[in-house]
């Protein structure tokens, strides 16, 4: 039986003021500022709408991350609060800048409240990020509000509601968004909203299905966002006419809109592009004009020309890549050397490769291995879906046996296992996958191997023996 801990004075004291709506909005004026934190939560939580208006309007502090109080979305709460940044302009009161209704962590709540609550004592640390937020986002003369957003035809209710909002606020409200999703809409409504602050974009996700020439369109709005750490990008289509025919100059000036928009983005780490078909061939151009080193390139859905994977290693821009996805793309028709180079180049610093479907053959595999073993930082390697011999697996098992951190790896059944019908063999495959055990226990210590029969999470629908912690193959 569970024994909770009793409440503290302070939190049945607020308690107590909450229940007499009334009495706790008149005390506010009077209540010290230290109280704020712990009864605006408690407010928030039990939904109390109207001390929650009020309690905005009087806050005394400059930033409000109440976006970290409301993970479960409350249109009243939400609509309470707006509200109350409302009456907060009305009376030009000067204490709050920053309103963030992004749901991150927060350090200010535990620090506000964690004395009184039993969390530990208050740190600086709150207050340094409270300055940090407000040193970048906050706008002389108008109160600057951050939040993610994901635009679409059916922009949820919280978030139609509050670009409706910031609209009719222009003079005196300042919308910054720092991690964007953007799905299906017209360029001109995503150029009307970048009237609200690209530079403070971090992260975007774009998955909107354009045609080329949208996507010139877009690009300059791409260009404004200087802060950006994040970029996917997904499916751009072909036009009729595309289809028919080779790119026309008018088409190739389109892609150059694109990718010259990439030297603006100083503080790009991690890019993924998904089925973009006029990147193939033109890697370089794209890669080019990156102005600083990638931690992670995901390039998948496309088929990349020997042309683009013959750069990739010549990229400065790729030499500290932490993690490489390449899956689905296919090498079966490609040299791989350029690819043990990159992965060479990149030995120090990778940390997940995934090859996953690219259709590799044994030649391929054997060009990869020697690199592969000086991955040293590698913890994640996935070459599921590729047609690798029994002979090949054990070359590659015995120049990995060193590669201490590595915690998953994926491998397709051998196609020993296979018999004359092409069906699998569940004899062959568990003799088999015992050959490939006994490796890693001759090279590994006794005590750092468990055995255990457990169900992969990538392929939870297929059959799976797994071998040790670090190990699974999987069938098709």
């Amino acid at each position: 039986m569970s024994v909770q801990t009793p409440p503290t004075l302070m939190q049945l004291a607020r308690q107590a003021l909450l229940r007499n709506e009334a009495l706790a909005i008149s005390a506010l004026e009077k209540l010290p500022m230290e109280l704020f934190p712990g009864l605006f939560k408690d407010a928030v939580h039990a939904r109390h709408t109207r001390v929650v208006t009020a309690m905005v309007e009087a806050w005394p502090f400059p930033c409000l991350p109440v976006g970290t109080l409301m993970k479960t979305p409350n249109m009243e709460i939400f609509v309470a609060v707006l509200h109350g940044i409302d009456m907060h302009l009305d009376t030009r009161r000067e204490n709050l800048q920053v309103l963030d209704l992004r749901q991150v962590p927060y350090d200010f709540w535990r620090i506000q409240t964690g004395a009184e609550e039993g969390d530990g004592p208050a740190e600086t640390v709150g207050e340094k990020q409270v300055v940090k937020v407000l040193s970048r986002f906050a706008l002389s003369g108008h109160l600057t509000v951050m939040a993610d957003l994901g635009l679409w035809p059916s922009v949820r209710e919280e978030e139609a509601y509050l670009l409706h909002w910031v609209m009719q606020r222009k003079g005196s409200v300042q919308l910054c968004c720092t991690n964007l999703k953007i799905w299906p809409l017209p360029v001109w409504t995503l150029k009307k909203f970048f009237n609200f602050q690209p530079q403070h974009i971090e992260e975007l996700e774009l998955s909107v299905g354009w045609d080329l020439s949208t996507l010139a369109h877009f690009a300059p709005c791409l260009g404004q966002m200087r802060n950006l750490h994040k970029l996917s990008l997904t499916h751009v289509f072909k036009t009729t006419w595309e289809i028919c025919n080779r790119l026309a100059d008018r088409d190739e000036k389109c892609v150059s809109q694109f990718t010259s928009q990439f030297s603006n983005l100083n503080c790009l780490q991690h890019l993924s592009i998904n089925w973009i078909y006029f990147l193939r061939g033109r890697m370089k151009q794209l890669l080019r004009c990156l102005t600083t080193p990638l931690e992670t390139l995901t390039t998948t859905g496309f088929h990349l020309s020997q042309r683009d994977l013959n750069y990739f290693p010549l990229c400065h821009n790729l030499c500290q890549l932490k993690h490489l996805d390449m899956s689905g793309v296919v090498l079966l028709t490609l040299d791989p050397v350029p690819l043990r180079v990159l992965l060479q180049n990149v030995a120090d610093t990778l940390q997940s490769l995934d090859l996953q479907g690219c259709r590799m053959k044994d030649s391929h595999l054997t060009h990869l291995i020697p690199a592969l073993s000086q991955c040293s930082k590698l913890t994640k390697l996935n070459l599921y879906d590729n047609d690798f011999s029994m002979p090949i697996l054990k070359d590659l098992l015995h120049h990995t046996a060193n590669l201490r951190k590595l915690s998953v790896e994926q491998y397709p059944a051998p196609l020993q296992c296979y018999d004359e019908s092409g069906c699998i063999s569940v004899e062959r495959f568990s003799h088999l996958c015992h050959e490939l055990m006994d490796i890693l226990r001759a090279r590994r210590q006794p005590e750092g191997i468990s055995f255990a029969t457990r169900t992969c999470h990538k392929c939870a629908a297929r059959s799976v023996y797994d071998l040790v912690p670090r190990l699974c193959f999987c069938l098709p």
